[in-house]
């Protein structure tokens, strides 16, 4: 009964539900003055609508039934963000990226030290590029330093 169509489209009304929610007391206004709540609104009953066809189609024609959640992955991913978000402030750029892709990195199926490694400067090199050189932020590299 848990197919992938039906749960997507489960999604698609929940996100379109929280929309709405959210986009309550933005005005509507008309197609001619469209006030701030317009686009949202909008969009939210496509979700709606989007979500409860799919969610039907998958009732009348059930597809692939869902497989169990990856726990590892999702939970390293998870806490490598939150890591990156606690340190990026305090300890600079370049430490934060350090501890995103580490952990990131363990919830795969296979560790390879150098392409992690690889993948650490890399990121490193592109993100001073574009946040420090190519749009001017004031964003430490490392903290306390430039």
């Amino acid at each position: 009964m848990l197919g992938r169509d039906f749960l997507a489209g489960s999604m698609f009304v929940g996100f379109g539900s929280g929309a709405l929610w959210f986009a309550r007391h933005l005005p509507i206004g008309t197609a001619m003055r469209m006030g701030p709540g317009y686009i949202p609104h909008a969009l939210a009953y496509l979700l709606l609508v989007l979500g409860f066809v799919i969610a039907a189609i998958a009732l009348i024609y059930p597809g692939e039934r869902c497989e169990r959640p990856k726990w590892k992955p999702l939970g390293s991913v998870t806490i490598a963000i939150v890591c990156f978000a606690l340190l990026f402030e305090v300890a600079g750029m370049f430490p934060a990226l350090v501890a995103l892709v580490l952990i990131a990195s363990w919830g795969g199926g296979e560790f390879n030290a150098l392409e992690v490694t690889a993948s650490i400067a890399v990121l490193t090199v592109l993100c001073v590029v574009v946040f420090k050189l190519g749009l001017g932020m004031n964003v430490s590299i490392v903290a306390g330093i430039g």
